[in-house]
């Protein structure tokens, strides 16, 4: 179904706004991963879900339909062209700030635990009567993953 000029180009309008707040967003986010303030990020989670969220069901839509937007004109098309490949830059860069912020947490994870088995190892052997201390009897369990 083609809309008319009127109707697709506000609907472009409307997803081209769209894509540019998720593209501050995830700049934000980036900003904050940058600036070492990862709960930054956490305040604002739930916008970013939400805007994520209603991107992907505009984009499904337009997908599905072309016909809602083919008939806008075309300086409302290169607008949502320029939004988008923004928003797909802004992505990339996100997600390997992301990336990177998970492999350090990871990293860190893995220091503690190895830090906190090697000092329990220390108290443990054998007494005068070679009967074996009780050593600490709490497991450190390790998930490789965040």
């Amino acid at each position: 179904m083609t809309q008319d000029p009127t109707t697709a180009a506000a609907y472009l309008r409307r997803l081209t706004d769209l894509t540019d707040r998720l593209t501050a967003r995830l700049e934000t986010e980036t900003d904050a991963f940058a600036s070492r303030r990862p709960q930054d990020v956490a305040a604002g989670l739930a916008e970013t879900q939400e805007l994520a969220n209603a991107y992907r069901r505009e984009t499904a839509q337009v997908k599905a339909n072309p016909g809602l937007v083919s008939a806008a004109p075309a300086a409302d098309r290169t607008a949502l062209i320029r939004a988008t490949e923004a928003f797909e830059a802004a992505l990339a860069i996100h997600g390997r700030t992301v990336e990177a912020a998970r492999t350090i947490s990871e990293g860190l994870v893995r220091a503690i635990a190895q830090e906190v088995a090697g000092a329990r190892a220390l108290g443990t052997g054998y007494g005068a009567g070679g009967q074996a201390y009780a050593g600490d009897s709490r497991a450190v369990t390790l998930n490789r993953t965040a």
